[in-house]
């Protein structure tokens, strides 16, 4: 049997999409929230991954590089895709076991990656 812990994250950032032909394309800015998923067995201590472990990587990898920045610092073209793509890079290289990201841009809009 396979379980999946999720722990949520937000943080606040800017960027522009110069080729967007919508209000996109001006400098605005999201609360962003971010949602982290690690999947794996239940181990000898009863729990896949402490949620204070997660918390430590997905706030130094992420959050500390990110919240209040302005994300076109960090790429060319920062849609809610490629940077969820980049949060998972970061994750995936401190070895959390990382089986999902969800990235909410707004309260209604979101994107969803998986392996």
């Amino acid at each position: 049997m396979r379980t999946s812990v999720t722990r949520t994250f937000s943080f606040e950032a800017a960027h522009q999409l110069p080729w967007h032909e919508g209000k996109c394309r001006r400098l605005h800015g999201h609360t962003y929230r971010l949602e982290v998923t690690v999947e794996g067995p239940v181990g000898d201590h009863g729990i896949v991954v402490d949620f204070a472990d997660v918390k430590a990587v997905v706030e130094r990898e992420v959050v500390d590089r990110y919240d209040h920045q302005f994300l076109n610092d960090f790429m060319d073209n920062p849609t809610a895709e490629l940077l969820a793509a980049e949060i998972w890079k970061a994750v995936e290289a401190a070895k959390l076991g990382v089986s999902r990201i969800r990235l909410w841009e707004t309260p209604d809009s979101f994107v969803e990656l998986t392996p």
